[in-house]
């Protein structure tokens, strides 16, 4: 890490901002960043994994953490006692688990503690976390949206327009098909629901993907997702069939294993396979989207694409519960033959989003800041109107000691559990999740985003690592 990270006069105030999917959160984390800059904050953004491990480098800071699981919590008590403050949202507060399970799975009493503002998605998510028994009563919780919904506002996402010509371009009239079987087809096997049995004939284990679960709901998942998968692997070369004048791509989801599509693909002569990117340019491209509860059919209905969730087989436990959001806000088919149907009216041009009252009264329950000023303005101006968060903790020998101190019993930690099967710090699912990114990208990145918001002023960007970056006006 730069030297230059231990001079606070440049960082006032500073917020951390970490990113896990790349693919997923950094073009929002970014224009984050972009927004916090014209108000006056400078930012660092890049992987969870690296800023976590180097977390004693900075000043003190506002951390915007993504999650507040029980994997939060040594790293919530290292950052407090350094002298961060910790801000929180979920990314996967949106498309949620029932109350019960998303608590436990999702949600850490004494993690939440550390935690001085939480950002919801909107009132649906608010209310979810005003059930949870533990939830600490002084906290205030903002329902500001997100800045991934931030992306997919009109203004916002001409961010975009380009890559979108490009894939036009490159592959022609195309159907999106987004997968999300990372459940029971993680990049790897320790990943899942279920870990394989060790021996013949042994009882399988649970899985990270388990983790809060009970056996019975995490079995039933696994049963039903498994389901799904085998029929969507029978759905790719038949969607070839009956569309000869389309492409067929298949966009993963970011932890999958893409192996068995691509292979699918080796079979056939139009199907193509890709998680390249931010889905948004995908979404801008495509005729038509094909999912089964897959978040992206939400995104595609605030683009105005038409989303078609394929429900074979049909588990109303799954399918109206827990991925009921995305389900409801596309077009519901049942077996093939309706599908074919439904995506050849949709071709056409005849038939469009599934626009109804209750699909718009869902988006607007479950999505604050669709209009007016974007989430990551809301926040930021939340974040200048707290007091107390920009207080720093005065520097001292001892103190600086046991920054060290801290932090390097949490990275040796973290560095040790890397190496343990299942552990989502392995490097290589690191690298997966967050490739290295040269500089000059991050730069065109935010120079596009200032230009679509009418941003003057200056910014400094500059490398600290191969995959973290400060963001800072000038």
């Amino acid at each position: 890490m730069s030297s230059t990270m231990n001079d606070t006069s440049l960082f006032d105030p500073l917020l951390l901002i970490p990113v896990e999917n790349q693919v997923r959160e950094l073009d929002p984390k970014l224009l984050l960043a972009c927004v916090a800059a014209q108000r006056g904050f400078s930012s660092i953004v890049g992987s969870r994994r690296e800023m976590e491990f180097n977390i004693d480098s900075f000043p003190s800071a506002i951390y915007l953490s993504k999650s507040m699981t029980i994997r939060s919590l040594a790293f919530f008590r290292v950052a407090r006692r350094l002298g961060h403050k910790i801000v929180a949202w979920d990314e996967e507060a949106l498309v949620h688990l029932p109350a019960k399970t998303y608590f436990s799975r999702r949600l850490n009493a004494s993690a939440m503690k550390y935690v001085l503002a939480l950002f919801a998605w909107g009132q649906d998510n608010v209310e979810l976390w005003r059930q949870y028994p533990h939830i600490p009563q002084d906290v205030p919780i903002h329902a500001v949206g997100n800045p991934r919904s931030d992306m997919l506002r009109s203004e916002v996402r001409a961010y975009y327009a380009k890559d979108a010509q490009a894939l036009r371009r490159d592959y022609g009239d195309f159907i999106l098909v987004n997968t999300n079987f990372n459940h029971v087809n993680a990049f790897g096997p320790d990943i899942n629901l279920f870990r394989p049995a060790t021996t013949p004939g042994g009882r399988v284990r649970f899985g990270r993907a388990a983790r809060g679960m009970s056996w019975e709901y995490a079995s039933g998942l696994w049963r039903h997702k498994r389901a799904v998968f085998s029929c969507f692997q029978e759905l790719i070369p038949a969607l070839e069939q009956a569309f000869p004048g389309h492409t067929i791509v298949v966009r993963p989801h970011p932890t999958e294993n893409p192996q068995v599509y691509q292979d699918i693909a080796a079979s056939c002569r139009r199907v193509r396979v890709s998680n390249k990117g931010n889905v948004v340019p995908w979404l801008m491209a495509a005729a038509a989207m094909i999912h089964n509860g897959c978040t992206t059919a939400v995104e595609a209905y605030l683009m105005n694409v038409p989303a078609v969730s394929f429900l074979v087989p049909v588990n109303k436990a799954y399918d109206d519960d827990f991925y009921r959001l995305p389900n409801r806000l596309s077009h519901a088919c049942f077996d093939f033959d309706e599908l074919r149907q439904t995506l050849e009216s949709i071709l056409s041009g005849k038939t469009g989003v599934a626009e109804t009252a209750e699909s718009r009264e869902l988006i607007n329950r479950y999505i604050e800041s669709q209009e007016g000023p974007m989430a990551c303005e809301r926040m930021i101006a939340i974040l200048e109107s707290m007091n107390g968060l920009y207080s720093r903790s005065r520097w001292t020998v001892a103190g600086s000691l046991q920054r060290w101190a801290l932090s390097r019993g949490l990275s040796i930690a973290r560095r040790l559990k890397s190496h343990l099967p299942g552990s989502h710090n392995r490097p290589e699912y690191q690298l997966h999740r967050y490739p290295e990114l040269p500089l000059e990208e991050v730069v065109d990145r935010l120079g596009r985003l200032r230009a679509l918001l009418g941003y003057g002023g200056e910014f400094r960007v500059e490398s600290l690592s191969e995959v973290l970056f400060k963001i800072e006006p000038v």
